[in-house]
């Protein structure tokens, strides 16, 4: 009895650890959905109300016909997956090479790819932005996925050069003996082998470049390549004082919706991808 009851209440405070990280995590989510719902005037009554008495859907509706935020989401889209393809065709490149090769300089090599990752934004800000104006980039799709290449590639190249240095090299080699090319080796071999690698690094990839604020508020100057982050920003109401809460909350929930969809698809695959070479057998 006297060994239960601690078992009891060492369990009983780990599961209300679980709810409380739960709530903290979910409550900001929640709340935007209600506030997405509720007219201006309830936004900021008294008492609060934790459920609107007549949800306004409407508020859904004028963020797309107060705003051209259909163009923001196309650019979203298109530099987010453009930025993620990329990434996870280099970085299966280089993860091969740095994982599978022996040359000189390959280890600096790779300490000087994950290094690139340690630097803040704020500080290759002003030398992106002479290269992108230098370039004629400036306020287009490719400078977002030039600049974003910064951050999404060191991670992709570090998550799958684990995922190739875990692979029996025995498979590589019984491709060669039938006559495989490196190149079909990594193709048809290895990057099959990688897929939970490969959804992992993408999909962190695509929720950071989806998300970025920084640089597209930096190289985007009008909504032909703003993205949804800035767009959101650029919000206004009938005065620079009155901004329209509702449809902010319902634009920052339309964004997030496909990013809880995907991570809960891929949820297996994520958790595998980032766990890859923390067990050796």
């Amino acid at each position: 009895m006297r060994t239960r009851l601690p078992r009891a209440l060492g369990a009983l405070a780990f599961y209300l650890l679980i709810l409380v990280v739960f709530v903290y995590l979910v409550f900001p989510f929640y709340w935007a959905i209600v506030s997405s719902l509720k007219s201006p005037q309830e936004l900021f009554q008294t008492p609060v109300t934790y459920w609107p008495t007549h949800p306004r859907w409407q508020n859904y509706l004028d963020v797309f016909t107060m705003q051209p935020f259909g163009r923001n989401l196309l650019n979203s889209a298109i530099v987010a997956g453009t930025t993620t393809l990329i990434s996870l065709l280099v970085g299966s490149f280089a993860a091969y090479a740095l994982g599978r090769f022996r040359f000189f300089g390959k280890r600096p090599v790779y300490y000087a790819i994950l290094s690139v990752s340690m630097f803040p934004q704020i500080s290759v800000l002003g030398g992106m932005y002479v290269l992108i104006k230098t370039l004629g980039l400036y306020n287009t799709w490719w400078a977002l996925i030039f600049s974003y290449m910064i951050f999404t590639l060191p991670f992709t190249v570090w998550v799958l050069t684990s995922f190739v240095r875990e692979i029996p090299l025995e498979l590589e080699e019984a491709a060669y003996v039938d006559g495989a090319t490196p190149l079909q080796t990594l193709f048809k071999v290895l990057l099959p082998l990688m897929a939970p690698g490969l959804v992992t690094s993408g999909l962190l990839a695509f929720i950071g470049a989806w998300n970025e604020f920084l640089f597209a508020l930096t190289f985007t100057v009008d909504d032909r390549a703003r993205t949804v982050p800035v767009a959101i920003a650029f919000f206004s109401g009938a005065s620079q004082y009155e901004l329209p809460w509702a449809q902010i909350m319902a634009a920052s929930v339309i964004v997030t919706v496909p990013l809880i969809v995907l991570v809960l698809v891929f949820q297996q695959r994520i958790i595998a991808g980032l766990t890859a070479g923390a067990v050796k057998g």
